[in-house]
């Protein structure tokens, strides 16, 4: 198979401002850097499985439940609480902690990022401890998501709830785990953090983050104020050489997944452009599932959807040259046409579009080909 353009499958280099592609042709990365911007910091899992902060402008490769990494990509979010990783009171900014029943001791254990800043949560009287965070920025007009990380100690029984909503209950393991609740109504302003058992058992916690969204999003430190991580762009113009050109079309297979819907649109989020930005190949999507897009010379050829669910990793294709088009996902063709796609002979730029409307991408390979690949060899790339 002829291939022009490789990006991530494990393959991956990045460095400030940048990510690299790659090729098969000599087992190395090309001169072919995407621009990438964020102007914060961020956090990631690493291939340890630690949380890791990455510095403004980097872009983050995340193994979180991919041994091969995917590059992240999220929405602007504020972690509003503003100690997460202690148990603070008095008050300090705008975060009041108290605890009924039960003490935390701070930097006790081993956390998530490997330091030693877990929490114990200790029952003191009764059979439950509730740890309150009153949180005058919760809004109760719109969605707050709380997460945090726990895991067992001398008891399991473990509960999360953002007041006015329903309760996450969660048996604990030996393990950190990430746990979130979301709440639509937020009639009062503060979450509660329960660990039941008896007196002087205890569990750990760690890393507590309160968004106003629908869904979380990577872990925020904060440390006496609230902290904003700003979003993840990237995009590349491809140079203008024979090596993206081409008079027998292109095939192009995208590997990612959402980690957690938007409210969809049929808008493309990854957008794969000519030099006239009127002729492109897109992947977008509506509320459920996933949608191709071919433009050709400012007119739509398609916009069909793929029988490709929004929130799991999915594998997605489109071919075209003059003789017509194909596409489909996860092994399978979708649709065909035989429109004239010659029009489409350059391949300029790739651009990917973070918002909330999108979700989380997790982009885990990108491959492009000057030449127009058969159906079956399509779906044997992407199953």
């Amino acid at each position: 198979m002829a291939n022009t353009f490789k990006f991530g499958n494990g393959n991956w280099a990045v460095k400030e401002d940048y990510a690299l592609a790659y090729n098969d042709e000599n087992n190395n990365f090309k001169p072919l850097p995407f621009d990438f911007t964020r102007a914060s910091s961020a956090t990631r899992v690493n291939k340890q499985g630690l949380i890791e902060t990455v510095g403004s402008g980097k872009p983050r490769i995340d193994f979180l439940d991919n041994t091969k990494g995917h590059l992240l990509l999220e929405p602007s979010r504020t972690n509003i609480i503003t100690n997460s990783e202690q148990f603070v009171d008095p008050p300090t900014g705008n975060t009041n902690m108290d605890v009924f029943s039960g003490t935390i001791t701070n930097n006790n254990t081993t956390s998530p990022d490997g330091n030693t800043k877990g929490m114990k949560y200790t029952i003191s009287s009764g059979s439950s401890a509730l740890l309150r965070i009153y949180q005058s920025d919760l809004s109760t007009s719109t969605d707050t998501t709380f997460s945090i990380y726990a895991k067992k100690g001398t008891t399991d029984s473990f509960s999360i709830n953002i007041a006015g909503g329903t309760a996450t209950s969660t048996t604990l393991t030996d393990e950190w785990q990430r746990i979130t609740t979301t709440d639509t109504s937020n009639t009062s302003k503060f979450i509660d953090v329960t660990v039941s058992g008896s007196v002087g058992e205890y569990i750990y916690i760690f890393g507590m983050q309160a968004e106003a969204a629908s869904y979380a999003t990577s872990y925020i430190p904060t440390s006496g104020s609230s902290v904003t991580r700003t979003a993840d762009d990237i995009s590349l113009t491809l140079p203008n050489n024979a090596s993206f050109d081409s008079s027998v079309g292109f095939s192009v297979v995208s590997k990612f997944d959402i980690g957690a819907a938007g409210t969809g649109t049929s808008a493309p989020f990854i957008l794969f452009n000519d030099d006239t930005s009127s002729t492109y190949i897109g992947f977008g999507s509506n509320s459920s599932n996933l949608r191709c897009r071919l433009n050709l010379s400012g007119t739509a050829y398609l916009n069909t959807q793929l029988n490709a669910p929004r929130t799991q990793r999915n594998s997605l294709f489109i071919s075209c040259d003059a003789n017509g088009w194909s596409q489909g996902a996860n092994g399978v063709t979708n649709h065909t046409g035989n429109n004239d796609a010659s029009v489409f002979n350059k391949m300029a730029s790739i651009t990917y579009t973070t918002s909330e409307v999108y979700g989380i991408i997790k982009i885990s390979e990108l491959l492009i080909y000057n030449t127009r690949l058969s159906d079956s060899e399509l779906e044997q790339l992407t199953s």
